[in-house]
């Protein structure tokens, strides 16, 4: 089990290394462009290059990419859906530049239209982002914390879209805050072990390819995505370490997006790195 964290890659895709080694990350999630904008630019081959020696270098698991927060595949305006298959497919093909193991997005909202209704176009743009990528990284659709009209909450939602894609090249990032919103107790063994027999009869653990950890400010059921400090949220280290023990996790990378104990500097840091080493030192006996 890898211990990785969202770490920026502000002054050049290199630091994002530098940043991690230095809270002790074992990989790094990153964006690879403004996150409230379509605007795009390309990495250089010497820029990849010198990105991939780093990790390496480093020793670190390989990275993942988060892509921006306007992507949006069941958006009724279809020139915002052509905008975000477009910004899916230049991600993809940076995660193919540099290594990385795949591409994390929120599938977006479907605008009052109900799940169903946008069901046939977000199958139809994961088909074309797949069609137009390179081989290597997986495209992770991330589940949701269940606010208004999101697309994803329910493990049914997720699973539908890649029983309609059907490519080994879709997977899943499951979320634990999110999760823990959309009403998924993981404070104790047995919550825990209900959610991973939903996940796998819904989806299939095979497509676990990554997870988020996170703590929660809001109650379970909630619905609302909040993320907070592992052990300062309602999850809980104990409901941390019965998510990190349980086998489905086993050889997962952990990627924290947490706010971070100094206020100054806020992001996943060493402290919360820490903690979860700690968790899975415990948990392996």
């Amino acid at each position: 089990m890898i211990i990785g964290a969202h770490v920026s890659a502000a002054g050049g895709i290199g630091n994002a290394v530098d940043r991690a080694v230095a809270i002790g990350a074992e990989a790094v999630q990153i964006f690879g462009s403004s996150t409230r904008s379509w605007r795009f630019k390309a990495l250089t081959d010497a820029q990849a290059e010198n990105f991939r020696e780093k990790n390496a270098e480093a020793d670190l698991a390989p990275p993942f990419l988060h892509a921006i927060y306007l992507i949006n595949l069941g958006n009724s305006n279809p020139e915002n859906v052509e905008k975000s298959v477009t910004s899916l497919v230049q991600y993809m093909n940076l995660a193919d530049q540099i290594g990385a193991g795949g591409v994390i997005f929120h599938p977006g909202s479907h605008g009052g239209a109900g799940y169903e209704g946008v069901f046939p176009q977000v199958v139809e743009a994961v088909n074309r982002v797949l069609d137009q990528t390179p081989e290597g990284p997986i495209l992770c659709l991330e589940n949701m914390a269940g606010m208004g009209q999101h697309i994803g909450a329910k493990f049914s939602e997720l699973g539908e879209v890649l029983r309609a894609v059907d490519s080994p090249r879709l997977g899943i990032c499951l979320d634990t805050q999110h999760a823990f919103a959309a009403g998924y107790d993981l404070t104790n063994p047995e919550g825990v072990a209900g959610m991973i027999d939903e996940f796998d009869r819904d989806i299939g653990l095979d497509r676990l390819t990554a997870v988020h950890a996170n703590d929660s400010k809001r109650p379970c059921g909630s619905g609302v995505d909040r993320h907070d400090n592992i052990g300062e949220g309602l999850i809980g280290e104990e409901g941390f370490a019965n998510i990190m023990s349980h086998p489905a996790f086993a050889d997962v990378p952990f990627f924290l997006e947490v706010p971070g104990y100094d206020k100054d500097n806020r992001g996943p840091d060493k402290p919360n790195v820490d903690i979860l080493k700690a968790i899975r030192e415990r948990v392996a006996g």
